[in-house]
């Protein structure tokens, strides 16, 4: 059957104001110190996979709400200037867009997060007409989409039950509890894509490889990010590891991880080899990388190289 979306996604709506300096750390006690550099771009993990899904030629939705600001208007004319399908997104007059405040300094950053809009989206206000248009639900920031959380593993289910494929990238937890039934979520998910260090919490481990072993046993797909040192790939009987060139300088790092995904997927749904699937995505998530924000830097389908073509749209 053709599915009006190839992949639909929950968005945890937030702007990212990036300041840049050599010393960023603040001082309190009404001091007040200057930074070089600052710029206000849309963040948001799914935000940002859902742009570079559509760069790459998928029909993408996005489900989620933004406030009634300046912010929620530069999220949405983002996401509808990479293709990414709008319909869905709900704008609260009495909601406050999300904001994160990312403090760069060298190869490092801290984050402070207002969560405002990022988390307002819930179980209740979509149905199973709406996921039943797409080929493939991408779940992502679990943790942070607190209004989703409790009611995470069943929204798994439901898709899987509905005939969808899912992948899920929990990203880190603020909370560092990291609670929530994996086994019984795993159950429903063809393509999971931690960091490394996310990979040991979720595995409750504090070796890497332990908690591959982990991870490899309960999911179709195991993909580890691990920045630098590019990505590794794992199905029940298979290994691919890719390497991945430094990116350019001066970037700061925002939403590698998630353009990373959005080029995975993009493979994988159209039936590409593993080791083809990890190119695109380490091609994503380099650019990205190498540029400020999580949307500048990402690449277009024709900017790929050296890789099978994808479907034509």
């Amino acid at each position: 059957m053709t599915k009006t979306y190839d992949i639909i996604a929950f968005a945890d709506t937030c702007v990212d104001l990036v300041l840049r300096d050599d010393d960023v750390a603040p001082r309190f006690g009404q001091v007040e110190k200057t930074v070089a550099e600052c710029d206000l771009v849309m963040g948001g993990s799914c935000c940002i996979f859902a742009t570079q899904a559509a760069k790459l030629g998928l029909k993408v939705a996005l489900l989620g709400t933004v406030g009634d600001d300046a912010f929620g208007e530069l999220i949405l004319d983002t996401l509808s200037s990479a293709g990414v399908d709008t319909q869905h997104m709900r704008v609260d007059k009495d909601l406050g867009t999300g904001l994160t405040v990312h403090m760069v300094q060298g190869d490092d950053r801290a984050m402070l997060t207002y969560p405002g809009s990022s988390n307002a989206l819930t179980a209740a206000e979509f149905c199973d007409d709406v996921l039943t248009q797409a080929r493939h639900l991408h779940y992502g920031s679990l943790f942070l989409q607190t209004g989703l959380l409790p009611d995470s593993i069943e929204i798994l289910g439901r898709a899987k039950g509905l005939g969808l494929t899912a992948s899920l990238d929990t990203n880190w937890d603020p909370a560092e509890a990291w609670d929530i039934n994996l086994e019984k979520a795993l159950r429903s998910v063809d393509v999971l894509l931690p960091n490394e260090q996310e990979a040991k919490k979720l595995s409750g481990v504090a070796s890497l490889t332990d908690a591959v072993q982990y991870l490899r046993q309960r999911v179709p797909v195991l993909v580890v990010k691990r920045g630098v040192e590019g990505a590794s790939a794992w199905t029940k009987g298979m290994e691919v590891v890719r390497t991945v060139a430094e990116a350019d300088a001066g970037g700061d790092g925002i939403g590698a991880g998630d353009s990373f995904d959005a080029g995975f997927l993009a493979g994988w749904l159209d039936g590409l080899a593993l080791h083809d699937c990890l190119s695109i995505a380490c091609q994503c998530g380099r650019a990205v990388a190498g540029r400020i924000g999580g949307v500048e830097g990402q690449p277009n389908r024709s900017d790929l190289i050296e890789l099978p073509a994808l479907e034509p749209d």
